[in-house]
């Protein structure tokens, strides 16, 4: 293992920890950045894999949210909807991803599909404050059971790499009456399940062709999402409930336009 290639993974990680619970979309950061800094993961599962540590940044910051909610389900029924909540928006991701794993690998981790997402999710991103209905309610618990599972729904858009399923998520739940805070909190709890099934599967179908070097750089990605995560997760609320989407649309777009440069002009 060069040392190049760790710094590539530190980087990487980074990028993940940076944007996965933004409405940039991660994987889609990853396979550009991947591309063009000439980073090749076998089967491609430095991408998913890293995402435990992004998974861990957040069940971190919402360690004692978490723990009061497995201490209500006995007693507390807001606690037990909330949780069938977050499982039923998982659901579609669970059975889509797991038919349509090699699908999505072989065919749509593609970095010219990507740069037109990101593109078009930023002019969706432009369009969502004017667009989205009056908030019906402003906690993220308070997530009616259909239109969790119509969430859940939005999020299978996000196996299309530079959809972002944060930002998926996120517009639909506000579509579906969350405020932009209630959206983004659901969201967060909405990736538990979906990024550590995602980690599992992937795991599972592609153990036996990773190597030690495989592992290291992937350890030294989870580390560096595990603490971009842990930035990204605290200050995220704040930002999107005083500034909106604006920013993150703009983000996109450019991020989308120079892709598609650096393609016609890098390869």
């Amino acid at each position: 293992m060069v040392l190049s290639e760790t710094l590539k993974a530190l980087v990487l990680g980074g990028i993940e920890g940076l944007t996965e619970f933004l409405p940039v979309s991660s994987t889609g950061h990853l396979l550009l950045a991947g591309h063009f800094l000439g980073f090749e993961s076998k089967g491609k599962s430095f991408e998913v894999l890293v995402q435990l540590g992004a998974i861990l940044a957040i069940l971190l910051v919402y360690a004692r949210k978490i723990f009061s909610i497995v201490l209500g389900l006995r007693d507390d029924p807001k606690a037990r909807r909330f949780v069938a909540a977050v499982l039923l928006a998982f659901l579609p991701a669970a059975l889509i991803g797991a038919l349509a794993h090699s699908l999505i690998k072989d065919v749509l981790f593609n970095p010219l599909i990507v740069c037109t997402m990101l593109i078009a999710g930023g002019l969706v991103l432009l369009a969502v404050d004017d667009l989205a209905p009056k908030p019906t309610f402003d906690d993220a618990m308070d997530m009616p059971l259909g239109t969790a599972l119509a969430v859940g729904l939005c999020q299978c858009l996000a196996m299309v790499p530079g959809v972002s399923r944060s930002g998926a998520t996120i517009v639909g739940a506000m579509f579906f009456g969350a405020s932009k805070r209630a959206a983004a909190e659901f969201s967060f709890f909405l990736a538990m399940p979906t990024m550590a099934g995602a980690f599992a599967y992937d795991l599972f179908k592609n153990y036996k062709l990773l190597e030690f070097n495989d592992v290291a750089l992937i350890a030294v990605g989870f580390v560096a999402a595990f603490l971009a995560g842990l930035f990204v997760v605290r200050g995220f609320l704040a930002f999107v409930s005083k500034h909106g989407f604006t920013f993150f649309a703009w983000w996109r777009i450019v991020v989308g336009v120079l892709g598609l440069a650096g393609l016609y002009f890098v390869g």
